[in-house]
Order: C-alpha cells, then structure tokens, then sequence
C-alpha cells in the first residue's frame, strides 16, 4: 500500500480526475504501474482518497487498483511471526480465527467503524494514511510489527511500523506496502478506545497494551491524542518490574492506576514552567483527555492480567 492509499477496499467509482485505472494482479505488477507513471496513486478502497479527492486536497492522474492482488489478502505464519497481507480488510481480521491469533489486532478491526468500512477498509490502507485516528497503529506500535516493502524489479526490505508513522523512513517512488510482520506473543493483549459519540465511531483516545512474558515485559501504545502513536517507555518499565510473572503475573491494585496515571502523564505531560517558576494549569479539555488516557491504560492492564 503506498502513502496515499485509501483507508478501504478497491472503490467501484473511480475519480473523475483520473485518466487511467489500472488493475495488477500481483504486487509487483502494481509496483511496475506505479513505476511507469510515477503520478499514479495506488488504491485499495478509496474512503480516504475519495475524500481528498472531493474537497480538492488530491487531483489523481491515474490510479493503480491493488484489490485484485490475491496475495496480500491473507496471513501466513513465518518464524513465531504471523504474516499478513496489507490487503486483509478490517472485517477478516475481526473473526475469530484472527482473533485467536493477534487479539489486539482484531479487536482493533471491529471497532474500526461501521459494516461498510470494515467489509472494505485494508490493514495496509490504515497504515499508509497513518491517520492519527488509525484503529490499527497503536496495536502495531505496541506489538513492534515491521513492514515489508515492496519496490522497483522485485526488490524487498523491512522496515519497523514506527519509524514509516514518525517519517523516519518513507516509502520511496514506486514502493508498496506489501506485508506486516507481526510477533506472535501468545499471551493477553487488549486495545481499547474512547470515542466522542455512542458506537463505532472515530477515537478521540485509544490504548493497546500487550504482554511479553518471554521477556517479562509490558508493551503500550496510545493512539489518536498525537500524529502518531506514543510509546511510554518509562511507564512499560515500571510496570513490568513490579509484576509478579511467576506468580499468575500478579499486581497489586494501586498499581494499575499509578500506570494509569503514568502513561497519562508521559503522553499529555503539564505545561512548561513560566518565566516565574509557576507552572500553567492545563486546559480543561486537555485534563479531560488525560483521565481518558490513564483510565483506559488503566483498564487495559488490568484486563490483560485477569
């Protein structure tokens, strides 16, 4: 999936301001398209592209469908990893196969929004609009997945999600996001998400919280309150060292809001001191979605280690 990729599954209506559609069947295919006419956006649903397109932000010269591409649109398993195709729609990924095998992720997927966009909305297509509100970032912020990059005569390289959402390394010309690569923890994971209104909607707040007891660790990652997900290392640490992994992974219940309140804290930290030491209140609205945030790590530790 390139960097203007939309959010969902091939779209039936194709922009009046594109002069051609191409419809590769394999990911090199499309990555020759794009080469060919570097103008080209690539497309696998269009919520996202459409959307540029009507408010006059994108005028597309051509568009490069990816939804015939059969071989990004599954998973494999590859060395304790799960491998799986930018093409996977966020309603595959909410079933309960999936879902057995990287919860986070799928439940990420089912609270991506309503039927429509999950029957046609990508993995692929959320990461490369990195949307602020992407369900599916934090969950693979915290589980440190990798993308698999696609490019020019067959060329393949690996890159860590995080640094593609911090624009640490982009996606050069005519390259797709082809494949994530995802560790298989085998131990809880929760994601976890506020929204502004009743139901499926856009997350004003969202938190993924996985375990790693092979390395007896705590991975969280919040999404929505910032350009992209926020790792709070320091919080990750803490809490780690103070449960009991021998011990049913035990924790005592001050614990979980003192977490609560750290990741909080590390993610909409307080205001600068002024000139004269004193140091500005926070705005109401900003207070708000710091108690957001530490209830719902809150929250999530506490259902990962029930």
């Amino acid at each position: 999936m390139g960097q203007r990729e939309g959010a969902a599954g091939l779209t039936t209506h194709t922009p009046q301001a594109a002069q051609a559609v191409t419809l590769p069947t394999t990911l090199d295919e499309a990555v020759a398209a794009l080469t060919a006419v570097p103008a080209a956006v690539p497309v696998a649903g269009g919520t996202d592209l459409m959307a540029a397109v009507n408010s006059g932000q994108l005028r597309p010269a051509a568009l490069v469908g990816l939804g015939k591409i059969s071989e990004i649109r599954g998973w494999q398993y590859l060395d304790g990893h799960a491998l799986l195709g930018a093409g996977l729609t966020h309603a595959r990924m909410g079933r309960p196969d999936f879902a057995a095998l990287i919860p986070a992720l799928a439940a990420a997927a089912r609270a991506a929004g309503p039927p429509h966009i999950r029957n046609a909305g990508t993995l692929g297509g959320n990461i490369a609009s990195a949307a602020p509100t992407g369900d599916a970032l934090p969950v693979l912020a915290a589980l440190e997945a990798t993308l698999i990059i696609a490019g020019p005569g067959g060329a393949r390289r690996e890159i860590p999600v995080s640094h593609l959402l911090a624009g640490m390394d982009m996606l050069r010309a005519g390259e797709l996001i082809g494949y994530v690569r995802v560790p298989l923890l085998h131990a809880p994971q929760v994601f976890l998400k506020a929204t502004g209104r009743t139901g499926p909607g856009r997350a004003v707040a969202s938190v993924a919280l996985v375990l790693d007891p092979a390395r007896r660790g705590v991975r969280c990652a919040v999404g929505a309150i910032a350009p992209m997900p926020l790792r709070p290392l320091e919080a990750e640490q803490w809490v780690g060292r103070l449960i009991d992994w021998d011990n049913n992974r035990a924790l005592v219940p001050e614990a979980l809001s003192a977490f609560g309140e750290y990741v909080a804290a590390a993610c909409i930290p307080d205001a600068a001191p002024a000139e004269d030491g004193s140091v500005p209140q926070l705005p109401p609205a900003v207070l708000h979605l710091r108690r957001t945030v530490a209830a719902l790590a809150r929250r999530a530790l506490g259902r990962a280690l029930s």
